[in-house]
Order: structure tokens, then sequence, then C-alpha cells
């Protein structure tokens, strides 16, 4: 006897969603994503991917100034002048992350998914709306005053007819430093607004310094322990007003504080999902809500607002929720990145933690500066931290500041997955000269100066 195909429902087409369309396509579920605004949700179509397409651009203008520094100049004996061309830039960023999401939609067509383009809401919870057509499921899975002129959002920027010559930048956050050293190599000046002692204050103190080092030495005027009370327009022109009465003016105004999950209208009440007192759908470690045969992935469970988080969130999902056997998500093994330039990437157990006493680790911090790979490139910024369980020299975290630091995280994030001491890191063999010769460099140096150091 041929069983029925499990039918499952999935409310949005972010990581989380398509994800798990692809992981219920696999095992022969029937599928239909009802989603409004493109595969590849806010992820692809208006943050990460945009940003980070921005941020490259930025990258590369940054490294052509340090051109003369590498021996490099133009014939008459002037440094190379670069200038971006806005309109240029912001087309190929919206084309960049249409054409992404494009190739996702192309994709999960392919395994058989429907597609439903439509603003879809719970009735129940085992029942959608989709612009008047019901879709009945087994499974259900629900993903994730500016004035767009002057005041802005992040997703508001690429609207721009030019790159802001003043730009206020309101939030010294992940989003508010990230978009704050890209305008800044640009060529636009910046001024990053902090309500914090430093930039970064949720982020690795001796990366946070690092970084704002570097802001500071590229011209940003970076204003910490200042909360901007206030942004009103005057004309062409911005006024922050600041908590202590301070004023700065500029010709536009980032704000990049705050974010609100886009649960309102989904229908939750009707499904019996519970919300938190944020709006965020409460989750266990397999992404179950608490409505039977409802699930959660992505940025509306406000779990690690990351889309790698959101893409193993629905993958769980789906394998749970089809009968696979399956290991609930691990947190902490987590490896994340700020595409600041240099990039602050992350894994494992956290200096706060540390510094807090929760956890017993042994520190090493190699600086890149050392690094040959790193001083035939110019770059002067950044370093390889690993921390390790005294005694056996297991990895319990790390974190890398440096060019392309999200490539050089990785060994760090596998050491950890697969409980590998610094000694095995050590005796791995790197590529000479390579930046990644450093991760393999502080972990001798941890064998160096034995696993109970602090270095």
């Amino acid at each position: 006897m041929t069983l029925p195909r499990p039918r499952v429902a999935i409310l949005g087409g972010g990581p989380g969603g398509y994800e798990a369309a692809l992981v219920a396509a696999q095992l022969g579920a029937e599928i239909t994503v009802i989603d409004e605004d493109g595969l590849g949700g806010a992820c692809v179509l208006t943050d990460c991917v945009p940003s980070k397409t921005l941020i490259e651009s930025a990258t590369t203008m940054a490294s052509l100034g340090r051109s003369a520094s590498l021996g490099l100049q133009l014939q008459d004996g002037h440094n190379p002048v670069v200038e971006a061309d806005a309109p240029a830039l912001y087309t190929r960023i919206k084309a960049l992350a249409a054409a992404q999401s494009d190739d996702i939609t192309e994709r999960v067509a392919a395994e058989g998914v429907q597609i439903i383009k439509a603003r879809g809401t719970l009735t129940g919870p085992h029942t959608i709306d989709a612009a008047g057509t019901t879709v009945r499921a087994d499974v259900v899975l629900p993903d994730a005053v500016p004035d767009g002129e002057r005041i802005l959002t992040w997703r508001q920027l690429y609207e721009l007819p030019e790159l802001p010559e003043e730009l206020i930048v309101v939030g010294s956050g992940v989003t508010g430093a990230e978009f704050a050293g890209a305008y800044q190599a640009l060529g636009s000046q910046v001024t990053l607004v902090s309500s914090r002692e430093r930039v970064l204050p949720h982020e690795d103190k001796d990366a946070a310094v690092v970084i704002e080092g570097v802001f500071r030495r590229r011209g940003m005027n970076v204003l910490g322990r200042s909360r901007a009370q206030a942004v009103h327009r005057k004309g062409d022109s911005v006024v922050v007003t600041l908590s202590d009465g301070r004023t700065v003016t500029g010709s536009h105004c980032l704000l990049t504080v705050g974010m609100v999950p886009s649960t309102a209208g989904l229908g939750c009440e009707h499904a019996g999902v519970t919300l938190d007192s944020r709006g965020f759908v409460e989750v266990d470690r397999v992404s179950r809500t608490s409505a039977p045969g409802v699930y959660a992935a992505g940025d509306c469970t406000g779990v690690q607002m990351l889309a790698s988080v959101a893409a193993m969130q629905g993958r769980i999902a789906m394998w749970h929720a089809l009968g696979e056997a399956v290991q609930p998500i691990r947190l902490s093994h987590v490896a994340a990145t700020i595409f600041t330039d240099p990039e602050i990437a992350s894994v494992g157990v956290s200096q706060a933690a540390v510094d807090r006493g929760e956890v017993d680790v042994r520190v090493v911090k190699q600086p890149l500066a050392t690094n040959p790979r790193a001083k035939m490139a110019g770059i002067r910024d950044g370093f390889v931290k690993i921390f390790a369980r005294p005694g056996t020299g297991m990895v319990l975290g790390g974190v890398v500041v440096a060019p392309r630091a999200s490539e050089l995280i990785l060994p760090l994030s596998i050491a950890i997955e697969q409980n590998l001491s610094v000694d095995q890191i050590a005796h791995t063999f790197s590529v000479y000269p390579s930046l990644s010769g450093s991760v393999t460099e502080a972990a001798r140096t941890v064998m160096e100066f034995g696993p109970d150091a602090i270095v």
C-alpha cells in the first residue's frame, strides 16, 4: 500500500523557508511555499546580500587606496583616484539581489515545489489563506520615522541618487558598524553615533578596539557615549540631537537601531502559535512552536538572526516534522561574521563569558602583523585568538580579525564541532605564506606555553 505524501506548507521564502522546502522535497513531501516578495526573503532582497555587495565594493576601494604603499602608482606619479558611481553601484546591488532570488526560485521550483506569490495568513494550525486560496497542510512552517530621502533605514539606501556626502549613522552595533565603514571607504564623511563606550559593544572587546581604531584612522568621526535623542530634517540636511544637548549635522542620517519581527497579521493566534512579549515566535531546539504540526524558522524566532541559523532551523524543522533523525540546533557552534574592514569572525565561547567567569579557558592571541602574507599585502590590523580548555587543550572558541575572516574562521569551527585540540591544529600543515598560517601559529603558541598559559 502506498502511503499518501505528507503535505507541507511554508509561509515565507527566506533562508529558513526555502531550505526547509528543499529538505521536504528530498524526503518526498508535497510542498507549497507562500511568499509575497521573492524567495530569499529580506536576507537576499534587502538586507544581507545587498549590504555585503556594497561592502565588497567599499573593500575594493579601500584596497585601491593602499596601492601607493604597495609600490603602485600611475605613470604621471600621482596616486590612483577612484570615485564611487552611486547609480551604477546601487543598480549592481539590486540586480545581484534579484538574480540571487531568481536562482533560489529556479532551484526550489526544479524540486517540484509549488510557489504561490502572495502574503499568507494562518487561519488554523493546518490551513493558510493565500490571497483567497486556502492551502491545507499536515505541517506548517512560518518564516520570517524615516522619510526615505534624508532620514533612512538601511533598506532605503539603495534608492538614493548619489552617495551621502555627510552620513550620520545612529547605532554602533553590527549593522551600524558595517555601513559606517563601507560608506567611509566609498568617500562619504561618516559620523558614527554610539550610545555605548565603544563600537560593537556586544562583540569581542579586543576585536572592537581594532575596528574602532581603524575607523578613526580612516577619518571617521566616532562619538562614544552619545545617545541620539531626536533626528530632524532641515532642508537638504539632517540634524541629530544627542541626549546631552549637542547636535550633529549631516546630509543624511541612517538609523540602524531596533528590529521587530514580521509576525503581525500572520494569524498566529488562529493557529495557537505563542509569541513572546516582543512578538517573536517561541520555538524549541527542533523549531517546534506551541501548536502541534507548526514549526518556525528564521528571524521571526529571535534566535541569532543569521541566515545560516535560519537555514539550519528550517532544515531541522523539516527533518523532525517528516520523521528523520535530527540533532537539536547547537547555537554554541554557530560561526558569525561582522563584515567590517577588516572582518570580525567568531565561534564558540566568547571573551565576555570568560571575563564573567562563566567558563575556564586559556587564551592566546596571535597578532596578524607578524604574518608574512599580511606584511606582503600591507595588512597591519587584526589577530587570531583561540580559547582552549585547560589541561586538554580542547578548542572551545575563537575570534579572527582579518580581511576575509569569514573564511579563516572555518578551521576553528571544525575544531569545535569535531572536538579537536590545539595540538591537532598545530600539527596540521598550512600554506606558506598564508593568512591561515596565523591559525596554526596561534595553536603552536598554546602548545609552546602550555594549555594552562594566557598569552
